[in-house]
C-alpha cells in the first residue's frame, strides 16, 4: 500500500494524517534522520542512517520506523551485502522518502483542489473549444458533485456514523432547523468537513472561511465563481431540489451562503 493511500476516505482523516506527519519531524533526531533520507539516491538501510546522524542502530530503527507509520518514509526489504543466493544473509529493512503530499494550513484552505478544478478547465476548454469560463463552471460542478457523492457513500442510512448528516455542522443546522438530517443539515455537515466553517444567521447559512483566500483577493470573480459552482454541484449530489446555494458575497467570509429551497424552487 502506497503511503499517499493512507489517508482515509474522509477529509478529517487526511487532516489528522498531515498533522501526524509533521508532528513526526518536531524531534531534531527523527528530523535529521528524515532529511538524510530524502537526499539519498537509493532507500537507505539502518546501518547507514544510524552512522550519518551519529546515534545508535536501535535508535535509530525506533525512529524510521515511526517515520514509516506516519506516511513520511515507505519501507522496503533489500540485500545490502551485494551478494544473492544461499549465504547471502537476510534482507535488511531499508527505506525511502513517500510520495504522498502533506500540507497543513490553519484556516483551512483548498488551494489544490482549486488548482485542479482551473487545470481539468484549462484542458476541456482546450479540448471541446468552450470558452474557459463555461468549461470552469462545468468542471466545478462535476467536482461538487463528486464530493457530494463521495459524501453519501461514506454515510450508513440510520445510523448517522461517518458521513454527510453527521458532525458538528450538521448538528448545528439540527438545533436550528428542529430535525436532525434536513437538506441544508446535510450540506452543512459536508462543508464543515472541508474547511468552510458553516454556521447559522437568521434563515440562511453563512461561511465563515473561504478555502480559497488568497486567490480571491486578486481573482475575485474567477475564484467567486468556481466556488460558487462547487457548492451548487455538492447541494445537487447531497439534496436535490432542497437547497439554495446563493452567490452572495460578504465581508470577512465565504461568497456562498444557503438556504432551504422553497418546495419546487432551487435558485443560484
Amino acid at each position: 500500500m502506497k503511503s499517499s493511500d493512507r489517508n482515509g476516505t474522509g477529509p478529517e482523516t487526511s487532516f489528522e494524517a498531515d498533522l501526524a506527519g509533521i508532528g513526526a519531524l518536531v524531534d531534531p533526531v527523527r528530523r535529521d534522520l528524515y532529511r538524510f533520507v530524502c537526499a539519498q539516491p537509493e532507500p537507505v538501510g539502518r546501518d547507514a542512517a544510524a552512522e550519518a546522524v551519529g546515534i545508535p542502530r536501535h535508535q535509530a530503527k525506533f525512529h524510521l520506523d515511526r517515520l514509516e507509520s506516519d506516511g513520511l518514509l515507505v519501507a522496503d526489504y533489500a540485500r545490502l551485502t551485494g551478494r544473492s543466493g544461499p549465504g547471502a544473509g537476510r534482507p535488511a529493512k531499508v527505506y525511502r522518502r513517500a510520495d504522498r503530499d502533506i500540507a497543513v494550513s490553519l484556516p483551512h484552505r483548498q488551494y489544490e483542489l482549486a488548482g485542479q478544478i482551473m487545470a481539468d478547465a484549462i484542458d476541456a476548454s482546450m479540448r471541446s473549444d468552450v470558452p474557459i469560463a463555461e468549461a470552469l463552471r462545468s468542471t466545478a460542478v462535476a467536482r461538487g458533485h463528486a464530493l457530494g457523492e463521495a459524501a453519501r457513500a461514506r454515510t450508513t442510512p440510520g445510523t448517522g456514523d461517518g458521513g454527510a448528516g453527521d458532525g458538528g455542522g450538521g448538528s448545528e443546522a439540527g438545533r436550528h432547523g428542529g430535525e436532525g438530517d434536513t437538506p441544508v443539515d446535510r450540506v452543512v455537515a459536508v462543508l464543515a468537513e472541508h474547511g468552510y466553517e458553516p454556521r447559522w444567521d437568521a434563515d440562511r447559512v453563512i461561511m465563515a472561511n473561504c478555502p480559497f483566500h488568497s486567490l480571491v483577493a486578486t481573482h475575485t470573480e474567477l475564484v467567486c465563481t468556481l466556488n460558487h459552482a462547487l457548492i451548487a454541484g455538492l447541494t445537487d449530489a447531497l439534496a436535490p431540489g432542497g437547497v439554495r446555494a446563493t452567490l452572495d458575497p460578504g465581508e470577512g467570509r465565504c461568497c456562498v451562503t444557503l438556504r432551504q429551497a422553497p418546495e419546487g424552487e432551487v435558485r443560484r
